[in-house]
């Protein structure tokens, strides 16, 4: 049995780093004690921690007689080898004899087979480093994409490096018990969700909370986009968070235009047309002052892929909340055709529950319906209403739907429709129960509010 390397005609000139004797003792150690592969398959979850081929080959076969149940052992193993392609019997197992007799003790197996691991993150960062080089020498690839690209292949290093394992449920009991008395601080506002401005909502949901993906569909038309910017605004300007806004269809500018009209409530036409009375332009000159200092952050990449938003976000630190407008712009990194979009989607929606949960923040993703709620009677959209894939609701931890009945009003009487009148429709809802918020709607200045709200004001 031939003692090669991984990859050593792909770098031979750069050196990688390997541990054989460690490698070694991890096997021989399993040979003579296959209770070891309890301690050790957590640590190397994969034949690829192992560097050379042979010791990779050996150690795969242990996994999968460990997976069955089948007992581990000299005799054992030799056997499920001998039909392996490449496998030479008479010099493997004069190999598996001397790894029996290496072993300098199987008490010390784990620290054997953390210094693999230690090996292959090294190899690992190497690899990353020389294909990183490659790509900025190639020159083809943009900085910008490089740089995202960079940061995202050393992250995902480090969260393998950092991955823990099983926790006893009294070390998470006392995490719990921690965070209820962060609740009930002095500073309990900076341990609760993101504030949504509406206080049924917030009531409902808690608030927008870490590691939760949530998701706010509506027709196009219906006010998706005033109702997440209303909720970026109170986030910001009201409970000082840093938000971060991610536009695929609008401009940043017309998205600061929107935030203008809704904070000095003037009507977005006169904005457009810049024909303003005075006090509208001292309203405005205020409301500018009063955002200019609001932790909020645009990015208006109409191609923005989940990768490169978690890049961004890692540069920017510290962020609170995360805002997407909308999901079906997206791309997916797998850059699948047309037919595919479905698969698309759900990597899509799959990234950035993931990108929640590693970032530790809630991220508030907009989403298209489908026509199928026109086509009812009763218009009001429901889960299977999503558009492109079903996992957008598996995915996510709430899902929010807007509703304004006089959307609809051309089809009745308009004179009996309410246009002031709004919904956001908890229809799912992981921290508590479905149900229906009211709320009021502001047309001429896209401004959503909770109904109380607008009657307290006037």
């Amino acid at each position: 049995m031939a003692d090669l390397s991984l990859g050593s005609g792909a770098y031979n000139a750069l050196s990688l780093p390997f541990a054989p004797e460690a490698e070694q003792s991890v096997l021989g150690a399993v040979l003579l004690d296959s209770a070891c592969m309890d301690r050790v398959a957590e640590i190397l979850p994969r034949p690829e921690y192992f560097y050379q081929v042979n010791n990779s080959l050996i150690y795969a076969t242990m996994l999968d007689m460990f997976t069955l149940g089948k007992p581990i052992d000299f005799v054992t193993v030799l056997e499920q080898l001998k039909p392996q392609k490449g496998f030479d019997e008479a010099s493997g197992k004069t190999y598996l004899l001397q790894l029996a007799q290496l072993v300098p003790s199987i008490s010390n197996v784990e620290t054997y087979a953390n210094i693999v691991r230690d090996k292959y993150d090294t190899r690992t960062l190497i690899v990353t480093a020389r294909e990183i080089l490659e790509e900025a020498g190639s020159g083809e690839v943009p900085a910008s994409t490089l740089l995202d690209s960079a940061e995202q292949r050393i992250f995902d290093i480090r969260r393998g490096k950092n991955m823990q394992g099983l926790q006893r449920i009294d070390e998470i009991i006392l995490d719990t018990f921690d965070r209820l008395d962060q609740l009930n601080s002095p500073d309990s506002d900076k341990f609760r969700g993101v504030p949504t401005g509406i206080k049924e909502l917030d009531e409902t949901i808690t608030g927008l909370n870490r590691t939760d993906l949530i998701l706010l569909g509506a027709r196009p038309g219906m006010g998706k986009t005033s109702f997440a910017l209303n909720i970026a605004r109170h986030a910001a300007v009201k409970a000082g968070r840093k938000v971060a806004f991610f536009s695929l269809e609008m401009g940043r500018e017309q998205l600061c235009s929107r935030l203008l009209s809704t904070e000095a409530l003037v009507g977005g036409t006169k904005l457009r047309t810049g024909k303003l009375a005075d006090d509208e332009w001292v309203r405005l000159v205020e409301a500018g002052d009063i955002l200019s200092k609001a932790p909020i952050y645009f990015d208006d990449n109409p191609s923005i892929t989940v990768p490169e938003m978690k890049a961004k976000l890692r540069r920017l630190k510290d962020v609170d909340l995360v805002i997407i407008d909308y999901l079906q712009l997206m791309n997916g990194t797998s850059r699948r055709g047309g037919d595919n979009r479905v698969q698309e989607i759900s990597e899509i929606t799959r990234g950035l529950k993931v990108m929640a949960k590693e970032l530790n923040i809630p991220v508030l993703t907009l989403s298209q319906l489908a026509r199928d709620s026109e086509k009812r009677t009763s218009h009001r959209p429901v889960l299977s209403d999503l558009r492109d894939s079903g996992s957008i609701e598996q995915d996510a931890d709430i899902v929010l739907f807007l509703y304004r009945e006089d959307y609809y009003a051309n089809e009745g009487d308009p004179e009996e429709s309410d246009k002031n009148s709004g919904e956001c429709i908890v229809a799912k809802n992981r921290h508590g129960e479905a149900k229906t918020v009211p709320l009021h709607w502001q047309g001429e200045f896209m401004r959503f509010t909770a109904q109380e709200a607008f009657r307290s004001e006037y």
